[in-house]
């Protein structure tokens, strides 16, 4: 593929600039009303079939984890979402953006990664009102 159809699937899935790849299982959680519907179906157009829920039982690529300042302890939340992951997943933290409801500063977020032992790769805007972190569990 071309670096302009690259840019040009960018700007049409919002999803696009997060690396998931066809046939990957992703596992979502922390769903609510306030989620990003373009996102999670732009997700879903990429790895050609929906995200599985939390009730989903088997190891995952990788984890969708939307996570609000209100949703309890995130180092919890990143800790159980490890256990989650195939060997070399990665956790693709969504939080709402600066001046939004349930926003998380990113010293907290740093801090939950690192004691759950998770290294932090990038921030990036994936949506109107969310931020995504990426997060790399360590090898087994």
């Amino acid at each position: 593929m071309s670096a302009t159809a690259d840019h040009a699937e960018e700007r049409t899935n919002p999803a696009a600039r997060l690396g998931f790849e066809p046939g990957q299982v992703v596992q979502e959680i922390g769903y609510d009303d306030d989620v990003d519907q373009d996102l999670r179906e732009g997700i879903e157009s990429i790895i050609g079939q929906e995200l599985m829920d939390e009730e989903y039982d088997d190891v995952a690529d990788a984890v969708v984890l939307w996570f609000r300042d209100e949703d309890g302890d995130l180092t919890d939340a990143l800790v159980d979402s490890i256990g989650l992951l195939e060997d070399g997943g990665n956790i693709w933290l969504l939080t709402p953006k600066t001046g939004r409801d349930g926003y998380i500063e990113p010293s907290d977020i740093n801090d939950a990664a690192q004691t759950a032992g998770l290294s932090q790769s990038k921030s990036i805007s994936v949506a109107k009102d969310w931020t995504g972190t990426r997060l790399v569990a360590p090898k087994r």
